[in-house]
């Protein structure tokens, strides 16, 4: 059974970093994807950033690209969501989650179709 955790999240003033990590376990097939999502009070939950473990392949929305970095170190199977510049309008609930296969131009459909989640965790960004 797969299974994520993510941790992390905080309290932190505009303009500061984080560091989100999604521990991952329970893969016995690959390629796999991982991705970071999140949710704001009362909006709908939106991809921030994929990684595919087939070719390191990565996915950012253009409201976190260069200021967000997501990488992967396949001995501690850990995703990390480096956050930098972070903005008010990023307070949310992060979740990391999981799907077979590469990352292709269809994965918000299949994360949200047949992809594993993990718990969230909370980033406020204070102005």
């Amino acid at each position: 059974e797969v299974q994520l955790q993510a941790s992390g999240g905080g309290l932190v003033q505009a303009g500061g970093s984080l560091r989100l990590s999604c521990a991952a376990s329970g893969f016995t097939f690959e390629p796999y994807t991982i991705g970071w999502f999140r949710q704001a009070p009362e909006k709908e939950r939106e991809p921030v950033s994929c990684i595919s473990s087939s070719d390191g392949s990565t996915y950012y929305a253009d409201s976190v690209k260069g200021r967000f970095t997501v990488s992967s170190d396949n001995a501690k199977n850990t995703v990390y969501l480096q956050m930098n510049s972070l903005k008010p309008e990023d307070t949310a609930v992060y979740y990391c989650a999981a799907i077979g296969g590469s990352l292709t131009q269809d994965f918000k459909w299949r994360f949200e179709q047949g992809g594993w989640w993990g718990q969230g965790t909370q980033v406020t960004v204070s102005s």
